[in-house]
């Protein structure tokens, strides 16, 4: 056998892969710059770039003020340096059947340096085709189709009667659930931000959502909280909307003085820092007024936060919060009402096993 057919012979069979073999690559190296991890990127990869959002940088600039050939000479000896580091400190004592997926932006120069030496060494790397772009554009098509397979019961209640407590509760009872709301860091409303704890990019979230929606299981109901299109700044996919719009409803009826308390703790924060609570009050002058939200600003100055939530509840939050339920679920009016009696853990439990017991579930449309 000369040198080429022997060279040929022990060349790696399979060295690309689509995204369908995802599943079969538990460990997944991503080589992007760190802004672009951060931004989104595959669930389950790690954090390895072989430019980081300087060296990209530099690397860029060289390319458009003189030119590509004095941008490969010095990406390529920033990317060997960097090569030599993740060998050294995340390969070592690796077996040698390891076989990570490794991508970049498109399956380019940056995933095929690593996934090449990994190779050479003898570990069965692999890039991913397309990238990470191909992943993108697979998730954007999922989320088209997928939310359709599933059967929904959606959690209605105006503002602080406990819809999340109670999604939470039946998480804990064993029911399957999606916490839109955990996936998007917020709570849904004007005051929904998380303290230290900010948004995703809408690229993360879909990401995260796909990744819950896969995970689920399509013979079993799912519990889900009724959501507007938005959640603080992230759009829900308009086919899980559909989808959640078109199905059976609980209707969790808290006592208004139970939902003041509710509020009350879940907003803690803002309660603690008038002024951020001043700003997102600002937010509501179009719709009630200078005078009106300058009466809850000397409300929560005072300290007098009963009286503040109630007056939130009765004049912005329950109007807007009905009008959107009527209008967009339409099986409310068929709804399990379930009445939280009291705000402890132990309440929300024992509502989530009523609920678990009470909701009917109808076979899917598609297996009728």
């Amino acid at each position: 056998m000369n040198t080429a057919a022997s060279a040929h012979a022990r060349a790696p069979q399979g060295v690309r892969v689509g995204v369908d073999a995802l599943p079969a690559h538990p460990d997944r190296i991503d080589v992007r710059s760190p802004a672009e991890f951060a931004d989104d990127h595959i669930p389950g990869a790690v954090s390895l770039p072989v430019l980081d959002d300087a060296e990209r940088a530099e690397v860029g600039t060289l390319h458009a003020r003189e030119s590509e050939f004095a941008a490969k000479q010095r990406g390529a000896a920033i990317v060997a340096r960097n090569i030599a580091r993740i060998i050294e400190r995340h390969c070592q004592g690796k077996p040698r059947d390891w076989s990570p997926l490794v991508y970049c932006w498109r399956g380019g120069k940056r995933s095929g340096a690593l996934a090449h030496v990994l190779r050479e060494i003898g570990w069965r790397a692999v890039q991913l085709d397309g990238g990470y772009r191909a992943y993108r554009r697979h998730v954007v098509a999922a989320l088209a189709t997928l939310p359709a397979q599933f059967r929904y019961v959606v959690i209605c209640g105006l503002t602080g009667s406990g819809k999340s407590r109670l999604l939470a509760a039946l998480a804990g009872e064993g029911a399957q659930t999606l916490d839109l709301e955990g996936l998007a860091r917020h709570r849904g409303s004007l005051l929904g931000d998380l303290p230290d704890d900010p948004q995703p990019s809408q690229r993360r979230f879909e990401s995260e959502l796909l990744a819950a929606l896969e995970g689920l299981d399509a013979t079993l109901p799912v519990f889900v909280e009724s959501e507007s299109r938005k959640i603080g700044t992230l759009q829900v996919p308009e086919a899980l909307l559909a989808a959640m719009r078109a199905s059976a409803c609980v209707r969790v009826a808290t006592p208004q003085p139970l939902r003041v308390a509710l509020l009350q703790e879940e907003y803690a924060h803002f309660l603690a820092d008038t002024d951020a609570l001043a700003a997102r009050l600002a937010l509501l002058v179009p719709l009630h007024g200078h005078a009106a939200v300058e009466r809850w600003n000397a409300l929560a100055r005072a300290g007098d936060f009963d009286s503040l939530v109630g007056e939130l509840l009765v004049r912005h939050y329950d109007p807007m919060y009905a009008r959107s339920i009527e209008r967009n679920f339409p099986r409310i009016g068929e709804a399990h009402v379930a009445v939280p009696s009291g705000l402890a853990a132990g309440a929300f439990h024992a509502l989530a096993r009523d609920v678990v017991r009470a909701v009917a579930y109808p076979a899917p449309e598609a297996a009728l």
